[in-house]
């Protein structure tokens, strides 16, 4: 299994990279977490026609706004957009007229579908919880080819991330405030948090991701990052735009 990184950037992109799109390459899917503007990479990577599913974990433009370049691929199988509640209301907005091209317009066939509550409705092993924002967010826990990820997208520290997290091979959790900062208003994790939710929850790696384009002007400022996190937590690796991680 491949994890690529599409996109790391929040807010907006930068020389930094693309707004937040991760590719989860599995023997019989391509997942992708979060639609950001990294998702025009993403037929680069699509090589055989297995199913393609986005998540989104909210809809904040950062996570959405390459929704409006989907008739650039060519998905044999269709697509599957699933997210929380609201998703099909939302979509169907912002994947229309006069923003951008139908859905229904598209050369493939697609399909919304809304999570909630235990049931799932996905044809993978797949665990869902909302995290702590400013707006209703859902992080993922996946299970595929042996490997379990969980995805802990903008989120202040909480209890539902400890449970995603918990025992997982891989956890990809957001960066965007700088060591030592937080906010009760605007809650998001620091690197510290990060790696003390993959400590707690006996994570094998962590891989930071979603770095505000403001706060993280360069590079190296997630180096920094890394640093901090490491201290607490030594497999961690801040991520870069194009990184692959192989399970």
């Amino acid at each position: 299994m491949d994890v690529i990184f599409l996109g790391t950037n929040g807010w907006y992109d930068s020389a930094t990279g693309n707004t937040i799109c991760i590719l989860i390459k599995s023997n019989d899917y391509y997942i992708v977490l979060d639609a950001g503007n990294g998702i025009n990479k993403l037929d680069q990577y699509y090589q055989k026609a297995n199913p393609v599913y986005i998540l989104l974990s909210h809809f904040h433009l950062d996570h959405i706004a390459g929704l409006h370049i989907l008739a650039k691929f060519s998905f044999a199988q269709g697509l599957v957009i699933a997210g929380p509640k609201g998703t099909r209301k939302i979509l169907n907005t912002f994947i229309n007229q006069p923003f951008t091209m139908p859905l229904d317009d598209l050369p493939y066939k697609t399909q919304i579908l809304e999570l909630s509550g235990e049931k799932n409705v996905l044809p993978f092993e797949i665990r869902f919880m909302e995290l702590v924002h400013t707006t209703l967010t859902l992080g993922y826990r996946i299970h595929l080819d042996n490997k379990t990820i969980a995805y802990v997208p903008d989120t202040g520290f909480c209890q539902n991330a400890l449970r995603l997290a918990q025992d997982v091979d891989l956890l990809i959790a957001e960066c965007a405030f700088l060591p030592g900062e937080s906010s009760e208003d605007w809650p998001h994790l620091n690197p510290e948090d990060a790696a003390n939710i993959a400590k707690q929850a006996g994570a094998k790696k962590l891989a930071l991701v979603h770095f505000d384009a403001q706060r993280y002007p360069t590079l190296e400022a997630r180096k920094v990052a890394e640093v901090h996190a490491k201290k607490i937590f030594p497999n961690t690796v801040a991520t870069r735009d194009d990184m692959n991680l192989h399970l």
